[in-house]
């Protein structure tokens, strides 16, 4: 099966080009740093003692953030490396004011180019957030006798029958994991099925929150909420942008001073959701504090990323999008942290146990149409808001979480070294 999958994922490099040229006229990619993932570094390693952190998106970034941070404060930890496979999560990473960050493209996993990342970057660890397994990468990390450590591990019952179409492969592979945390007890239980030796349920990282996070005050915003009531639709995809709009159109109806924040899950894709808007003959302003928000607008738009946790901390009531569509769901931990009641769609398997913590705690509604929607945000508006309780319990969660996750982390490396 090794050679199988070092055939395909060849076949892939091979393919590559096509696929950038697609995917830089779609602006998925960045013009001068794309080269990262064939292993042209625009990084220097420097001297000492690197700690490297891999995860696929922004959300699984995000979820580490915090405890990147205290091994910032770490004498012994010279450069932390980060890694990642989308444009998006680069641009966060870039607007946080780290000392001994770097960020670069995770390379393609062929079995070349894997061995001249880590001849390179030479890491005394390597992190793996969330589902993020490459067969060639994590081989060669066992060869130099690299500690694999998996964050926030989760595998879905989808991902997990994948896997066991091939016991030996993923044995193979999942048994050179050497320490696993895991995201939630399901996936603690599949994991272990898959070979995984050495498996910690200490919570979910995303509860925990960063020490340094920067509201940006939005002071025109801040002068039309006095008259307004404001919701807002967060990390929407295709075709959600169209339903939000239709229910802002109705709820506007009972509400006449009604505003609706829209924040997509990719900003490229402002001038198609512009469209889709028009053809509703809704009024849009596009974010730009130099531009007035006029009285009669409908939607505020939000076209560039790094606004979501000040959008968050104006606005109490948030619709999670990608669980309209079959997509999973999106994390509802940022919103809630902000003191954000959470409206979500059927589709959030891929945040099941969140969801049904925060359904406990009364901090999120599940809705399955437009109708039930309107009636939600309605009363929602009514209501008075508890968000300092929310922050304080939420907080005091993921403090718990990220400390023993740290603490266990050392422990670990200090016995492994």
């Amino acid at each position: 099966m090794l050679f199988i999958y070092r055939f395909l994922i060849n076949l892939v490099f091979i393919l590559s080009p096509i696929i950038l040229i697609i995917r830089l006229f779609k602006k998925k990619e960045d013009l001068t740093r794309f080269k990262e993932k064939f292993c042209f570094f625009t990084k220097e390693r420097g001297k000492g003692n690197l700690l490297w952190f891999h995860g696929a998106s922004v959300g699984e970034l995000q979820s580490i953030i915090p405890l990147v941070e205290k091994y910032e404060k770490r004498k012994d930890i010279n450069k932390i490396l980060i890694t990642s496979n989308t444009l998006s999560s680069s641009k966060v990473i870039g607007k946080l004011k780290f000392k001994k960050v770097v960020h670069q493209f995770f390379p393609i996993d062929t079995n070349f180019h894997t061995k001249k990342f880590l001849n390179y970057w030479s890491p005394s660890a390597a992190f793996f957030i969330d589902s993020e397994i490459w067969p060639n990468t994590i081989i060669n990390l066992e060869k130099k006798n690299i500690p694999i450590l998996i964050l926030n591990g989760r595998i879905t019952k989808k991902t997990y029958n994948r896997w066991r179409r091939f016991p030996n492969f993923s044995k193979f592979i999942f048994n050179k994991i050497n320490l696993c945390f895991s995201s939630n007890y399901k996936s603690k239980i599949i994991l272990r099925k898959l070979g995984v030796k050495k498996i910690k349920y200490l919570g979910n990282l995303k509860f925990s929150q960063s020490e340094n996070e920067k509201i940006i005050n939005f002071n025109y915003l801040n002068k039309i909420i006095p008259s307004k009531k404001i919701w807002c639709a967060s990390s929407t995809h295709y075709n959600e942008e169209k339903f939000i709009g239709i229910v802002h159109k109705n709820l506007k109806k009972k509400i006449k001073n009604l505003l609706t924040i829209i924040i997509p899950r990719h900003v490229e894709r402002t001038e198609l959701i512009l469209k889709e808007l028009n053809k509703l003959n809704l009024k849009v302003h596009l974010h730009d504090e130099k531009k007035i928000i006029k009285k009669d607008t409908d939607i505020y738009l939000v076209n560039s990323y790094g606004q979501t946790k000040s959008i968050y901390n104006l606005c109490k009531n948030v619709f999670l999008g990608g669980s309209i569509i079959d997509h999973g769901g999106q994390n509802p931990l940022e919103a809630t942290r902000y003191g954000c009641n959470i409206i979500y769609g059927p589709n959030v398997q891929n945040f099941e146990e969140i969801y049904s913590y925060l359904n406990k705690l009364r901090l999120s509604s599940k809705i399955s149409s437009k109708s039930q929607l309107l009636k939600k945000l309605n009363n929602l508006f009514g209501k008075k808001n508890n968000s300092k309780k929310i922050q304080y319990k939420l907080k005091e969660i993921g403090n718990k979480i990220l400390n023993n996750t740290f603490n266990e982390i050392n422990i670990f490396l200090k016995n492994d070294s």
